[in-house]
């Protein structure tokens, strides 16, 4: 008679050899986890696929981000904040930490309950850039509506903020706060760092082009400050189509300009994880993620992650060098 323990040994070992050829049979390639990346308390895992007989994928295009990618945008907003609030003590008084909170919060508030938000999401337009740009560019009637909306936006704006600080929040206080911001809004407009320097060194390689979410004339002004236009072989704005960044058709349609048929040979460039990234894999193209603390934005969407993170321009030109070998 065998022994129990015996018999219990012979299933293991049984169980461990099935599991083994299960394994082996299944398994096509071999996968590298990557260490997670740690965002904002989220941790969201990175798709880094390896294969050892993989061939090197040579990349032709990339494309980039322009806001918070290229060029410095949130922090600017948050700068011109605290100018107008300067401006707002010394004329009524208010206490500047209080005035700036309670701005961000209003203008917030108001965009989201305005008759603009919709058309507003869809190309990108935020409430801080709807304190400041003109949308004066295009005749369509989603821009005619949001150009008249934002008007009476950034004056109320201005009024319920000094309302709040129990001021005096009269019309013609509020233009001049609201004129204030907008020009300390472009005052303050810079390259994020490397930016001129990286776009050099990859344009001797690869076909720029620059994607970007946002209004035609407040991100044409952005490019026109930023210098870089001449790098690029193709310049997309969401609201000269009418459809932005996570949706497939505005990748496809900057493909089809730079002449690129191989979606291996295309990487995008995007500090947003909710629509570069997103919009990446949508389109079934890879992206790496440009992941600077304060400028980086997230998405409910866990199932969203990069080929690859940087956390800074300068990382950029090592990576596509990396991913072009194979390592991706």
């Amino acid at each position: 008679m065998v022994p129990a323990v015996l018999i219990t040994l012979l299933q293991l070992q049984l169980a461990y050899k099935f599991t083994l050829i299960f394994l082996r049979s299944t398994s096509c390639c071999h996968h590298d986890k990557s260490p997670a990346f740690l965002t904002s308390g989220k941790e969201y895992p990175t798709r880094r696929f390896l294969h050892p007989d993989h061939p090197p994928v040579p990349i032709k295009a990339i494309i980039f981000d322009l806001d918070d990618t290229l060029l410095v945008d949130v922090d600017v907003s948050h700068e011109a904040f605290h100018e107008v609030a300067k401006k707002a003590q010394s004329r009524y008084g208010v206490e500047p930490s209080l005035f700036i909170s309670d701005a961000k919060s209003i203008s917030q508030s108001l965009w989201e309950d305005g008759e603009c938000r919709s058309y507003c999401e869809s190309i990108g337009v935020s409430p801080f850039e709807c304190l400041w740009g003109t949308f004066t560019e295009g005749d369509s009637s989603d821009l005619n509506a949001l150009r008249k909306w934002a008007i009476n936006y950034r004056v109320e704006v201005f009024m319920k903020t000094l309302n709040k600080q129990g001021k005096n929040g009269h019309a013609e206080a509020a233009r001049f706060l609201s004129d204030e911001f907008a020009v300390a809004r472009r005052s303050k407009q810079r390259l994020m760092i490397g930016a001129r320097e990286v776009l050099l060194k990859l344009a001797c390689t690869y076909d720029l082009a620059l994607l970007t979410n946002g209004a035609p004339d407040l991100q044409r002004e952005k490019i026109a400050i930023s210098g870089l236009e001449s790098l690029f072989k193709v310049v997309t704005v969401s609201g000269e189509l009418g459809v932005g960044k996570p949706h497939p058709a505005i990748f496809h349609q900057v493909l089809a300009k730079l002449g690129i048929s191989s979606l291996s040979a295309a990487v995008m460039i995007g500090n947003s994880l909710e629509r570069d990234i997103a919009g990446a894999r949508n389109t079934g193209i890879r992206c790496i993620w440009l992941h600077v603390p304060g400028a980086e934005e997230y998405t409910l969407d866990r199932t969203v992650a990069p080929d690859r993170v940087a956390v800074s321009l300068l990382d950029i030109p090592t990576i596509l060098s990396e991913m072009e070998m194979g390592n991706s």
